[in-house]
């Protein structure tokens, strides 16, 4: 009898321990769910910070990291109604990944003091939730470089989608590495008035090129639709920016600026973990390696020395503060 109660305490105690280990490990689970204004595979924005996040978890461990994604969230009224559900379902973490949702946060986030928000490209901060801002600037103006030696024409393209956030810091930093380098090269700047029109954004390339454009560039979503119509002119170019884009258009994308959101995600994770649920700007440089400047590989053999030189001391004296560059000053 009394060896059979040892034995079902022993169970007991087993079990119990079992539960414990769960509850410890289920509390310790980090839950980040992501807000998209496109899709998971838009070859720009969103999918570089879905695998940025991805990455994450992979090398946290899937057991250690949930992701929960919406994509499709362009308006941000969508995008307000899925970050407070996803909030009021207690994750740890939710990632609203476009400045225009910079609007809607602040009352969301009120509401749930203990959840950690973030958003951007943006500048405004609250307790609780963390703004990101890439220097789109800097691996623009290195591309600008690149554009002006690379230009036979003279004219260069910049397909936008809307004049603002990091669209705009983008275009404004290309123009200025065009003009240091080729004061005599013309950039021509349109906009579609969307992220998202990809069709829009193909006819404003081929627009471009028919006026005389040879190497073109330009950024978010809609991106895609313009590396689509420059991969089909042999001997035009596109440069990328947000991710690599080279798969699209192989024989067309000379050079990316790539936005490492890995690293960002995992920032955010480690001063959560300290105590810090948001109240911060967090950038991204060429300094701390959250921005990377990646050429294509295929045709890294036809941009000349020169040219590759003049990029590389641009971008060493932006690491070092000896360059900056500028942006027109908020009024």
């Amino acid at each position: 009898m009394k060896k059979a109660f040892v034995m079902m305490l022993g169970v007991l105690v087993f079990f119990a321990v079992v539960a414990g280990e769960g509850r410890e490990a289920a509390a310790q689970k980090i839950r980040i769910a992501l807000v998209l204004p496109s899709t998971v595979d838009d070859m720009a924005w969103s999918q570089s910070m879905v695998e940025g996040l991805k990455a994450v978890q992979k090398k946290m461990g899937e057991n250690n990291v949930e992701v929960a994604i919406s994509e499709k969230m362009g308006r941000a009224v969508d995008a307000g109604a899925a970050t407070r559900q996803y909030a009021s379902q207690g994750f740890d973490i939710v990632i609203a990944h476009g400045s225009q949702y910079q609007s809607v946060l602040p009352e969301i986030a009120k509401d749930f003091p203990k959840i950690t928000f973030a958003y951007g490209t943006g500048f405004q901060t609250a307790p609780n939730i963390f703004a990101y801002d890439p220097q789109a600037q800097d691996g623009a103006y290195l591309l600008g470089i690149l554009a002006a030696k690379m230009t036979k024409s003279g004219v260069i393209g910049i397909v936008g989608p809307v004049e603002a956030g990091d669209a705009a810091k983008y275009n404004y930093g290309f123009q200025q590495g065009v003009m240091k380098t080729n004061p005599q090269a013309k950039v021509r700047i349109s906009y579609t008035g969307s992220f998202n029109d990809i069709v829009g954004a193909g006819e404003m390339a081929k627009t471009h090129m028919t006026a005389g454009a040879d190497v073109l560039t330009g950024s978010s979503q809609q991106a895609v639709g313009a590396v689509r119509a420059v991969a089909e002119k042999p001997g035009k170019y596109w440069l990328s920016t947000d991710m690599d884009q080279s798969s699209i258009g192989p024989d067309a994308v000379l050079a990316s600026q790539v936005y490492n959101w890995e690293k960002v995600v995992s920032n955010i994770i480690d001063l959560r973990k300290k105590g810090t649920l948001g109240g911060q700007v967090l950038t991204l440089s060429f300094a701390d390696g959250t921005l990377e400047l990646k050429y294509n590989s295929k045709l890294a053999g036809k941009i000349p020395k020169d040219a590759m030189d003049a990029v590389e001391k641009g971008k060493r004296d932006i690491v070092s503060g000896k360059l900056k560059v500028e942006l027109p000053q908020k009024k």
